[in-house]
Order: C-alpha cells, then structure tokens, then sequence
C-alpha cells in the first residue's frame, strides 16, 4: 500500500506541527514548508522553484503570522505581515498545484469566522452571505479567493476552506496568553461578556482537517468552530472553573483597545454566533462538542 503524503504550509507552528502529530500517526508521509531548515521540511522558495514534491496526494495551508501576538504592535508593517503571509502562501500552494503533472487530490486552506460581521442576535452558518466590512473580513475574503484553482484543476483536486474561530489549546493562541492570570485567580470576561465567541479545540480543528483529506465529499466552506456557541463569560466561567480559580475580574473594552488597537481587539470585544451547519452535514463528529469539556481537557492535557 502507497504512503499519501501531504504537504503542509506552516507545519510547525501551534496547529501545524499538532496537525502533524496526528497525520504520522496514521501513518502518513509529511513534508513540511517552513522558512526554517530541517528534515522533511522544504523552503517557500525551494517550492516555487521546484514545484510540488513528487507524490503529493493532499496540501494543507496554516501559514499566517500571529494575529493576537500582543507583543507586536499594530502598525501599518505588521497588518501588511498578516495579510502577506496568509494571502501569498495560498497563492504559491494554489499555482504549484495548478502546474503539477500530477495533481493532489485535495487542497485544504484556512479563513476565519472573521468573515461574519459581529451581532448580537444573527446566526451565521456556511450559507451565509459574507461582506467586507473591515480589515479582517477582508483578508478572509481575500484569503479564500487565493486558493481558487482553475475548473480543470478542480475537477480532480477538491478545495476546502475551514473558517476558524478561536482554537483552544494549552501549547498557543489565546489559552496561552490566558493561562497565567486565569491560574493566578486574574481572569475573567472583557466588557459584559455577552458577546458570542466561535471557538473550536485544537484537537476537533486537527480532526476536521484530517477528516477534510480523506472522505472525497467535503469540499467547498466548513465553519471550524464548536457546535454549541459560547459566550465570552460563558468561557471565562468554564475555563476558571477547570482551573478550579474564581473568574471575576472583568477586563474593561477599553483596556484591549489601548493594548491592541481597537481595530485589532474586535475580535475579543465583540463576536458572532457561528454555527457549523454543513460541517455537521458532512458528518464529522466533534470530540470537545461544549466549552466545559473543551477547558477541563485542556487544563489536564499533560
């Protein structure tokens, strides 16, 4: 039996390298594209020169700068970043496979649940129409219009694209920033709280990716985000309780505008309910379905 191997774009950051993880443990063939050297690694530029490893039967693309890096700050070169490193990477992974002999059979590429606009009240799902409105719903759209490949190409390389909400995990993203002052009893929910957050463990996130490579109905757009919707005080009260720690020390709006930018700080201070309608209807099964479940395996993940 051939190994299937995949090639993945930012194979070694928070999702990538658990992505990773999980693929060579079914026994698949890996071959990571990094700007860092190593074994089973290729560079971006090697790629475009050379073109799509030989074998290659599924791409994936995590690439992108860290948004919520609170260590940089939000100037014109970083967003310039953000947006290069998603929207460039997806273009070179679409035009390798466009000119390979032998094409992939299925190419899986990133957005966010920043595509839907916040509200308090509407319920987006796949079938949602999607506007641009501000800098991050324009990079989703940009985002999921690099990875268009021609129809010929499409009639036998599917296109996926998961629009991801939050991904919960001890080792990155948001849980990591958070661990700290949650553990010291400093946590709790910013503003009122009220507002929805999409969300999504990083093991469901995995498990989706992985499910999207394998069954050859699944195309199109997926919501990555958990079926049962949170709050963000719904989150700090479930994540402050696995940390058995009291949550009540609300952070003020106006604090993470200062730190962030408020341009950047939407994505925490108000939010959407986003529900994964045709994720579910494709038929993958969540592992972390609620955020209770969700923060206590997190909090007990060695």
């Amino acid at each position: 039996m051939s190994v299937s191997n995949v090639l993945i774009g930012g194979g070694t950051g928070f999702i990538g390298s658990r992505l990773c993880t999980v693929l060579r443990n079914k026994g698949y063939g890996i071959t990571v594209v990094s700007r860092m050297p190593g074994p089973q690694r290729i560079s971006w530029s090697d790629l475009h020169a050379k073109g799509l490893p030989k074998d290659t039967t599924a791409v994936v693309n995590l690439a992108g700068q860290n948004v919520m890096d609170f260590k940089r700050r939000w100037t014109p070169g970083f967003k310039q970043n953000v947006f290069n490193s998603r929207i460039n990477t997806t273009i070179c992974l679409a035009k390798v496979i466009e000119e390979a002999e032998k094409k992939p059979s299925v190419f899986v590429s990133m957005s966010g649940v920043g595509a839907y606009k916040p509200d308090s009240q509407k319920e987006y799902t796949e079938d949602s129409e999607c506007e641009e409105f501000d800098f991050f719903s324009g990079l989703c759209k940009n985002w999921e219009q690099a990875n268009n490949l021609s129809p010929k190409t499409q009639s036998c390389c599917r296109t996926v694209v998961i629009r991801s909400g939050v991904v919960l995990g001890r080792e990155g993203g948001m849980i990591k920033q958070l661990y700290l002052p949650f553990y010291l009893g400093l946590g709790g929910p910013v503003g009122s709280g009220s507002q929805y957050m999409p969300w999504i463990h990083i093991d469901d996130l995995t498990s989706l990716i992985v499910y999207a490579i394998e069954n050859k109905e699944v195309k199109g757009v997926l919501n990555g985000v958990a079926p049962r919707p949170c709050t963000n005080k719904d989150f700090s009260k479930a994540f402050a309780k696995a940390l058995r720690r009291p949550a009540v020390i609300p952070l003020p709006s106006f604090v993470l505008n200062l730190l962030l930018n408020k341009e950047r700080a939407v994505m925490i201070t108000e939010g959407q309910k986003v529900l994964p309608k045709k994720t579910q209807a494709v038929g993958f099964n969540y592992k972390y379905p609620d955020i209770e479940s969700a923060c206590k395996a997190i909090v007990t993940e060695k």
